[in-house]
């Protein structure tokens, strides 16, 4: 069944047939992504936004091109990331807030060493390459879940199942309790504030939408003080439990409950959201194509394949202004001044014609389809890419096991939420249940 109602509701832009028409951040633009990033690929490969830089008087650029893309995340010392740089004062002479995180980075990553460090010994055991240890617990948190809506005959995937698997998934993982994951989405929400409701590529929130942030992760930082404080007395077999036991290889001691607090934070940010929106996109590509579901639902060795490209074709994060120029450089024949903040589009980059043959196309047998930039790529790809994967292909497999077949159900606006993410606000599903 083909999706035949509009994409939102509440469009607030038309579809860009121009360069000029081309505006990927104002209200209403997510709808429209996929149709602009052919047009600036052929007309505005490095698209320059005004006044848009790091500071005053400088400018962002927009990279759609995929080899652009990857020079500049495989090379941090040239394109250096902005959380590794150590804040500057205001111009009132007062330090900008930090959270846990920008915290934590200063301490324990505040160089590439150290960040590959940090990544191979604090994370990777746990949501990186050892990730696979969480396979029952997934499996039996997905089955969970279906179980409530299965008889049903209907679902909404985002609100019944996307959205609330992950959140159980990194609640496991770091040892909160269930009844808390209400108060985990609330805190949250509050992280990825500046990507959903910030202004710009820059993602610049209002005074007073930064305080009411500031405030609610107050509570989520004395939160998980008190948690890492019950755990140095009684560890469990979580991720928390284990940072607080854990001797730091690279700097050849513990870790502070600060330092923790702050890994913590990291693992909420990047453990919630990204999977949700792969999931949802995924949904959609099996009722816009319901032979595609049976083809993987019929041979599961197909099922990898089909996530890369799935992440590749709706990338969950569009892209983010990480990076800024210390030197002059060109991309595309476009020079970009020093100190120049680049906004890298990934969503674009996966579909860069000059580097994937028939890129609006899903392609199960695609030759090398992990080198997407979707997680980013180089030492400082998403560290949470290893347990986004195992989710997402362990809760497809629980999936096919239990659902025969799904369409498109009614109410559907496919709208969007604001910001630089490509999350649904709702899916309704009908479906056969397997018999």
């Amino acid at each position: 069944m083909a999706r035949t109602e509009p994409r939102t509701a509440a469009n607030q832009l038309k579809c860009p047939v121009a360069v000029e028409d081309v505006d990927l951040f104002s209200p209403g633009a997510q709808e429209h992504w996929y149709e602009a990033y052919p047009i600036l690929h052929a007309n505005s490969p490095v698209h320059r936004i005004p006044g848009e830089g790091a500071a005053p008087g400088t400018d962002g650029f927009i990279l759609t091109k995929y080899e652009d893309i990857l020079r500049v995340v495989r090379d941090p010392d040239r394109f250096p990331p902005g959380l590794t740089t150590p804040p500057k004062p205001n111009p009132d002479g007062t330090m900008p807030q930090m959270n846990a995180m920008m915290v934590s980075i200063q301490s324990l990553r505040p160089n590439e060493d150290l960040w590959r460090a940090h990544k191979a010994e604090l994370t990777d055991p746990w949501v990186g390459t050892g990730a696979t240890r969480h396979h029952d617990m997934i499996g039996d948190a997905a089955n969970g879940l279906i179980d409530n809506w299965i008889d049903n005959g209907k679902v909404d995937f985002v609100n019944e199942f996307a959205r609330l698997l992950p959140q159980i998934v990194m609640a496991n993982v770091l040892g909160f309790p269930h009844e808390d994951i209400p108060r985990m989405e609330m805190w949250g929400g509050a992280q990825v504030m500046a990507f959903v409701y910030g202004h710009g590529h820059r993602n610049l929130l209002t005074p007073e939408q930064t305080e009411e942030q500031m405030r609610l992760l107050a509570g989520f930082k004395e939160y998980v003080a008190d948690w890492v404080t019950e755990k140095r007395k009684n560890p469990k077999d979580d991720m928390i439990s284990w940072l607080t036991q854990v001797t730091y290889g690279a700097l050849n001691r513990k870790l502070t409950d600060t330092e923790i607090n702050g890994i913590v934070y990291a693992m909420m940010i990047g453990g919630l959201e990204t999977t949700q929106y792969a999931m949802a996109e995924q949904a959609q590509l099996f009722c816009e194509d319901p032979a595609l579901y049976q083809t993987v639902r019929n041979d599961r060795s197909k099922l990898r394949g089909f996530i890369e490209e799935s992440l590749r074709l709706r990338s969950p994060t569009q892209g983010l202004s990480t990076r800024t120029t210390i030197q002059d450089e060109e991309f595309q024949g476009v020079k970009v001044p020093a100190g120049s903040l680049l906004h890298m589009r990934w969503a674009a980059g996966n579909r860069d014609p000059e580097e994937w043959e028939c890129p609006h196309d899903l392609q199960l047998d695609r030759k090398g389809v992990t080198r997407h930039l979707t997680f980013s790529q180089g030492s400082r790809s998403c560290p949470g890419s290893g347990i986004s994967r195992q989710e997402q292909l362990i809760a497809w497999n629980v999936l096919f096991d239990r659902i025969e077949a799904m369409q498109y159900g009614e109410g559907n606006t496919f709208e969007h939420q604001p910001g630089i993410m490509l999350g649904l606000f709702k899916l309704n599903l009908n479906f056969k249940k397997a018999g």
